[in-house]
């Protein structure tokens, strides 16, 4: 039985038609990615903590106006 040889390349990688991409910018390019999305991820959940604090003062009643209703004299005289 014949041996097989394999060519094994210098440049381990995603070889595409026209260039090949390393594996280590491929590493980076995902670390990257991912601590963005962490970072987002954090910014995200603190901005919408802010919104529901902001909507329960809203809802609270603190900084809505004092209504005037009439005295209970003047709706059993008419």
């Amino acid at each position: 039985m014949p041996t097989v040889s394999q060519k094994q390349s210098s440049n381990p990688g995603l070889n595409l038609t026209l260039f090949s991409i390393p594996q280590s910018f491929l590493l980076q390019v995902g670390t990257a990615s991912i601590l963005l999305l962490l970072i987002a991820q954090k910014a995200t959940g603190k901005a919408l903590e802010a919104l529901g604090e902001q909507s329960e003062e809203l809802f609270r009643g603190d900084r809505l106006p004092i209504l005037n209703f009439p005295e209970d004299q003047q709706q059993n005289q008419s």
